[in-house]
């Protein structure tokens, strides 16, 4: 019986140095001679510190940064948890969101939805917009839209909220990636936010124009793929070359 088992046994302590120890360490070693930036994780650093890898989004909410897309990953943009909405097209939570109360009681937004992010997309970027109930009346005491009456105007069924933007919006400025981490807008995205960036560093839109073609990733190849605009690169660029106003 051990004299059968023998042979097999070997080959699998054979194998199990060849591709569990020594391929994972040579292609490890190789990895950081040749590729020293993407084997160490594409870090991105701004003033010797660092803030984030080339290759996940993070969340950028000031007026003086370009948006990432939304993120459905855990909390939002989380590298551990990453995960997209899974609401299909014709889900009704995915296009007028949904609420639920908290601990205490409270209603609180439980997902967004994409006609709230509508609404935010086209007020901070001065995109001109119709709407069948004045936007005032979602607003908090603070002046702030306040997402838990849009989302439950958006789902009334007697008098629901309905908001037309005058202009297309970029797909991806609503949606989010299967991942939840995609670290890239579209172009389209990127040159409808210039104008509100602009304003907060002070600055034309025409000047942010070389440093979004700078940022932005060609299909590989020239043609697997679609331009794509690298939103944590393209702020680290901003902050180094404009000041936002105080």
């Amino acid at each position: 019986m051990i004299k059968e088992l023998g042979p097999g046994l070997r080959v699998m302590l054979l194998l199990t140095v060849l591709t569990g120890l020594l391929y994972p360490a040579i292609m490890t070693v190789l990895s950081g001679v040749l590729f020293p930036r993407q084997a160490n994780g594409s870090l991105v650093t701004e003033n010797g510190k660092i803030v984030g890898s080339s290759l996940i989004g993070q969340s950028f909410s000031k007026p003086q940064y370009f948006h990432p897309r939304p993120s459905s990953a855990g909390a939002g943009y989380d590298a551990t948890n990453g995960s997209g909405s899974n609401l299909g097209p014709t889900s009704a939570k995915l296009l007028h969101g949904t609420t639920k109360k908290d601990d205490k009681g409270q209603d609180i937004v439980d997902f967004d939805g994409i006609e709230d992010r509508i609404v935010h997309y086209c007020v901070d970027n001065g995109i001109p917009y119709t709407s069948s109930t004045p936007l005032d009346q979602y607003k908090d005491a603070q002046g702030n839209l306040d997402d838990v009456k849009l989302i439950k105007a958006f789902n009334d069924p007697k008098a629901t909220l309905v908001f037309t933007p005058s202009a297309q919006i970029p797909s991806d400025a609503v949606t989010g990636s299967a991942s939840g981490l995609d670290p890239h807008i579209s172009p389209a995205n990127a040159d409808i936010q210039a104008a509100r960036v602009a304003n907060a560093r002070g600055v034309r839109a025409d000047q942010l124009q070389p440093l979004i073609a700078q940022a932005t990733d060609r299909p590989a190849l020239g043609f697997i793929g679609e331009p794509r605009v690298n939103v944590l690169m393209l702020n680290v660029a901003l902050d180094q070359k404009f000041l936002a106003r105080k």
